[in-house]
């Protein structure tokens, strides 16, 4: 399959928020690349958007959800961007654990590619690349965004490790996966770290409410964020049909229960 011509264009804006739902990261950059692994002979080209430190490749430009991701944090180094037969750009990425080849429609794609996978992985906008202006705003304003995005999860860390009080009162009994977090920070947590479970109770929109905030992992990991509204001394669940409970520990069971076993709390 050969790679399409011209300026890439964006995903339509429903697949677009899709995909910003499952991944639950930012969108820095976007278009064709045709990706070799180290353990592979052939390219194959993907529809990839780099998101965060993370690369997400599609099958379509339109699919939904992701075939494969990888995880770029760890960037050991990255060649130079040279030309090969067909006009087309390659460089590599060296990880810790193997070699991302990839291939760009042409140099100057190439480059582009290479700098903003570098601005985001070194927090720094590389100086040795010949870039345009325009195209360097727009990494200094990645920069920027993926600066802000560290700083919140490392609050988001900091404030797994020391947990605020309920919203309510204060001598409510919290059970161990709450956290005073917000919607795009739970997601983070869930997504960076997998291991510690996938579902995290949290503050809702209103001081007197919560929500739920789970990560399935079927086919491709799906998240999806739950209210609790507090009802006198009661919760409820606000599903097709509410679920009232007595308390937040029984909302967190009712979770895990109903999905036999499939959602481990958060900790």
């Amino acid at each position: 399959r050969e790679q399409p011509e011209g300026t890439p264009q964006p995903a339509p804006r429903r697949i677009s928020q899709e995909r910003q739902r499952i991944t639950g990261l930012p969108l820095y950059f976007q278009g064709y690349l045709s990706v070799r692994h180290s353990r592979c002979q052939e390219f194959r080209v993907y529809w990839t958007e780099l998101r965060g430190t993370m690369l997400f490749f599609y099958d379509d430009k339109k699919a939904p959800t992701y075939s494969q991701k990888l995880d770029i944090s760890a960037l050991t180094s990255a060649t130079n961007v040279y030309p090969d037969e067909d006009g087309s750009a390659r460089f590599i990425l060296v990880l810790s654990n193997e070699e991302l080849e990839l291939k760009a429609n042409d140099c100057e794609c190439g480059k582009e590619w290479k700098g903003f996978i570098l601005t985001v992985t070194e927090l720094s906008v590389p100086p040795d690349l010949s870039l345009l202006p325009e195209q360097l705003r727009r990494m200094y304003e990645v920069l920027e965004k993926e600066k802000n995005r560290r700083i919140a999860l490392n609050n988001c860390s900091s404030a797994s490790l020391s947990r605020k009080s309920p919203p309510s009162s204060a001598s409510t009994t919290m059970p161990a996966c709450f956290y005073a977090v917000s919607r795009q920070e739970a997601v983070e947590m869930l997504e960076k770290n997998p291991s510690c479970g996938n579902l995290i109770l949290r503050p809702g929109s209103s001081s007197k409410n919560y929500a739920v905030t789970i990560r399935h992992k079927l086919d491709v990991p799906c998240l999806k964020h739950y209210r609790v509204m507090s009802k006198g001394t009661s919760y409820v669940i606000e599903l097709e049909r509410q679920v009232t409970l007595p308390s937040l520990q029984d909302v967190v069971d009712y979770f895990v229960t109903q999905t036999r076993g499939n959602l481990k709390p958060y900790v």
